[in-house]
């Protein structure tokens, strides 16, 4: 009987690692997971996209204006909104082109900013937001396929060796 166990453990065995070489040599399995991470440089008004390490991606930003700045600190994404309504002081606005926060909405973990698009696509590269992070629709767009609920967001108030490194080749 404990024959019998052993020889369908080692079957169910057998079996799982066929079918996840299968599962590799199909592209399904992922063999190192992705450590990703959004780090913002406030003064350089940058976005960057961290993946394992590497940067991935880079885009241009509007960062919150001097009387209303963007927070600074490690925060994490908790939602994203495709198409999201404006809600701020009475006001409500449907998703569409006059829409304030654009077409996505990825939210952080200090209530009340996120990352989003914009209807005013000229603010970026200034400090001109009410304290959240704002890309150009297409870019929050690509930003929103890319980024998770848990992905750690560091928004820098000052430059370091390592937004340097990120920025360097971008100006």
């Amino acid at each position: 009987m404990r024959a019998n166990r052993m020889m369908r453990v080692a079957a169910v065995a057998a079996i799982g690692m066929l079918a996840g070489t299968r599962a590799q040599a199909a592209g399904t399995v992922n063999p190192e997971p992705v450590v990703r991470r959004i780090v913002v440089s406030i003064p350089d008004r940058k976005l960057a996209v961290v993946e394992n390490d590497e940067v991935v991606q880079v885009f241009d930003v509007a960062v919150g204006a001097p009387v209303s700045p963007s927070p600074t600190g490690t925060f994490t994404i908790i939602n994203r909104v495709a198409d999201p309504t404006y809600y701020h002081s009475g006001t409500v606005i449907a998703p569409g082109p006059r829409n304030p926060i654009g077409t996505r909405w990825i939210g952080l973990s200090q209530k009340g900013y996120g990352i989003h698009g914009t209807d005013e696509p000229s603010s970026i590269g200034y400090a001109r937001s009410h304290g959240c992070i704002r890309l150009r629709n297409a870019d929050v767009e690509r930003l929103f396929e890319r980024v998770r609920p848990g992905d750690v967001v560091e928004l820098h108030a000052e430059r370091t060796t390592e937004t340097d490194q990120f920025f360097a080749t971008v100006h």
